[in-house]
């Protein structure tokens, strides 16, 4: 479905998407602060990812939303804050189709629909970093896979 995964690199929720995306073979790619700057420290090599002129982190998440087909946000609360609530935000001003997943509204029809409908061939991932909540990285690879397992 399909072709590109986006992320901006960060611990968690990001990570989670680009990982899945390497086992599966699917491109990735995106957006990430000067310096490859995260929570833990530099982002590794191995993640495909272009590094912007900002070491700001809404620069990059911005950017990912703009070249993408549109955004996932995964996250383990019904309630969007920090990073998560930005990359809302910008998917609205920039008028780019955005769908939060979370447990209770995580059907995978529901969102094999929304990538559908929208024709998304370039998807962005983001949602919650580590540090935040620890159990992200587990449960955006659940998401994932239970998506495209079918």
């Amino acid at each position: 479905m399909i072709e590109r995964l986006l992320s901006g690199g960060q611990t968690g929720a990001d990570r989670a998407a680009l990982d899945w995306a390497i086992r599966r073979g699917i491109a990735h790619g995106g957006w990430c602060p000067r310096g490859r700057r995260a929570e833990d420290g530099a982002i590794a090599p191995r993640y495909q990812l272009i590094e912007t002129p900002s070491r700001d982190y809404e620069q990059r998440t911005r950017w990912n939303v703009r070249d993408s087909g549109g955004t996932l946000i995964i996250s383990r609360s019904a309630t969007l804050s920090g990073g998560s609530a930005f990359t809302a935000r910008c998917a609205e001003r920039l008028a780019q189709p955005c769908l939060h997943v979370h447990p209770g509204a995580d059907d995978p029809q529901a969102i094999r629909a929304f990538l559908e409908r929208h024709r998304i061939r370039t998807l962005n991932v983001a949602g919650p970093r580590a540090s935040t909540d620890p159990a992200i990285y587990d449960y955006v690879t659940e998401v994932l896979e239970c998506v495209f397992a079918g």
